[in-house]
């Protein structure tokens, strides 16, 4: 059971080819580069996003609430 040969896995190639065809398989490589891109792309805004600070306002809804406001040193 040792390791494939390069003619095991030019089967396995031409298999998939006929199975799938060469239009669809474009369609997914395309999607899965696409996909990665978005998620480095997330990546890189949620590095960002995290490294500045954000003011989060809301109002009151009851009476007893005491609205605080954060501010930071400068």
């Amino acid at each position: 059971m040792g390791s494939f040969s390069i003619w095991h896995w030019l089967i396995v190639l031409v298999v998939v080819v006929l199975i799938f065809g060469t239009k669809k398989l474009k369609n997914v490589g395309s999607d899965l580069g696409s996909a990665v891109k978005g998620f480095k792309d997330g990546m890189r805004d949620g590095n960002a996003a995290a490294d500045t600070p954000q003011q989060v306002t809301q109002k009151a809804a009851d009476a007893n609430t005491v609205d605080v406001e954060a501010k930071t040193k400068s």
